[in-house]
C-alpha cells in the first residue's frame, strides 16, 4: 500500500516525515524479500540485517522532499531515485566498518563482527549493485551524478585513511574530506530529484547546494556528538577518536593551543582510551573548539536554509526546514 505524502495536507509535518519513513522502509523491506525470492539468499539475508536495522532515512526523506519542493507531484517518479542512494549510503557504511573495525552500527552488531569481513564487502558490493540497479532507470543525467558522488565517497575515504591521527591535518583538509564522503550524497540527491522533477540545471544544482550546506552541517553535529556522546548514534562515544579520524573539534584544537596544552592534547588523542575524557574536554573547551563547531554548524544550517527558501513556501519546504532544524536538535 503506497503513502503519498505529497497527498496528506491536513497532517503534521512530523506525520509527513513518519509517513515518509514507513513508505521507505517498506520499499526496503520488499526489495530484500524480492531478492531472496528470486535466489540471492545469503547475501540478501546480510545486507537486510544492516539495510533494515533502522535509521533516519534523512537521505530518502530529503530526496522525496526535494522532488516536490521542485514541483515534482508523483511520489513512485522519484521513490527509485531515494531508494538508491538509501542502498548506496548502507553499502558504504558497511565498508566503512570493515575499515574502521568498527564493533556496532545503529545499535548493533556489525555484519563483520557477526559473519566476517569477506561475507560482510560482498554485502556491501551487492548493495551498491542494488542501488545503481534503481538508479539505473533515470536518463543518464541522473546516472552520472550518482556515479559521480560515488567516486568522491571512494577518493575521500582513501583521504580520510591517510589522515588517520595524522596531527596536521589542517581544516582544509577535513572540508576536502567531509564534502566529498558525507555532504556529496546529501547533494546529489537533491539534484537529481530536482532534475527528475523538471527543473532546469541552474535550480536543480541549487537545491544541490542546499544539500550540501546540510551535510556539512550534519557531518559536524556527528563530529560534536561522538565527542559528547549519543546513544542514538548506534555506536561508542568516541568511537572516531579511538580509530584516529581527525574531526573538527580535533584539528581546531590542534591549531588553537600551543605549548604543554597542544603537546598533552597530542598525546591524548594519539594514545586515546575511556580514562581520558575529562581531560579531552577540558582541553577542547580551553580552545573553544566545541563552541567553534557550534558554530560552523549554525552557520552552514543558515546557508542551507537560506538556498532552500529561494523556492516557493510550500508543506514540503516546511518539512525539509523541519529535517534541517533536526540537525540542529540532535546536540542541542
Amino acid at each position: 500500500m503506497s503513502i503519498e505524502m505529497h497527498m496528506l495536507p491536513s497532517t503534521t509535518i512530523e506525520d509527513r516525515l513518519e509517513s515518509g519513513r514507513l513508505e521507505i522502509d517498506i520499499k526496503l523491506q520488499e526489495i530484500i524479500e524480492n531478492a531472496i525470492a528470486k535466489g540471492h539468499g545469503e547475501v540478501a539475508k546480510l545486507a537486510g540485517e544492516v539495510l533494515l536495522a533502522g535509521g533516519k532515512r534523512m537521505r530518502p526523506l530529503l530526496i522525496l522532499l526535494a522532488h516536490e519542493v521542485a514541483g515534482g507531484l508523483d511520489l513512485e517518479q522519484v521513490m527509485p531515485l531515494a531508494l538508491a542512494f538509501e542502498l548506496i549510503h548502507t553499502a558504504t557504511l558497511v565498508h566503512d566498518d570493515i575499515n574502521d573495525k568498527a564493533k556496532q552500527r545503529r545499535g548493533v552488531p556489525t555484519i563483520h563482527e557477526r559473519s566476517g569481513s569477506e561475507r560482510a564487502m560482498i554485502a556491501g558490493d551487492w548493495l551498491f549493485v542494488q542501488g545503481f540497479a534503481l538508479g539505473g532507470r533515470y536518463d543518464a543525467t541522473i546516472v552520472e551524478i550518482m556515479a559521480e558522488c560515488c567516486a568522491r565517497i571512494a577518493s575521500s575515504e582513501l583521504q580520510q585513511l591517510a589522515r588517520v591521527n595524522d596531527l596536521a591535518t589542517t581544516p582544509e583538509d577535513y572540508y576536502s574530506i567531509v564534502r566529498g564522503k558525507t555532504a556529496r550524497p546529501f547533494a546529489a540527491g537533491c539534484q537529481a530529484a530536482a532534475l527528475v522533477a523538471g527543473l532546469n540545471p541552474e535550480e536543480a544544482m541549487q537545491l544541490g547546494e542546499f544539500g550540501m550546506e546540510l551535510g556539512l552541517a550534519f557531518q559536524i553535529v556527528d563530529d560534536l556528538l561522538d565527542i559528547l556522546g549519543d546513544e542514538r548514534m548506534g555506536k561508542p562515544r568516541g568511537a572516531d577518536v579511538i580509530e584516529g579520524k581527525m574531526t573538527l573539534p580535533l584539528i581546531h584544537a590542534l591549531t588553537l593551543l600551543h605549548g604543554d596544552s597542544r603537546s598533552r592534547l597530542s598525546e591524548v588523542i594519539v594514545g586515546f582510551h575511556d580514562g581520558l575524557w575529562d581531560e579531552l574536554i577540558d582541553l577542547l573547551t580551553e580552545a573553544g573548539s566545541l563552541e567553534y563547531a557550534r558554530t560552523l554548524v549554525r552557520n552552514h544550517t543558515d546557508r542551507a536554509l537560506h538556498l532552500l527558501r529561494q523556492f516557493p513556501e510550500s508543506e514540503a519546504r516546511n518539512c525539509i526546514e523541519s529535517l534541517t532544524q533536526l540537525v540542529m536538535d540532535r546536540y542541542e
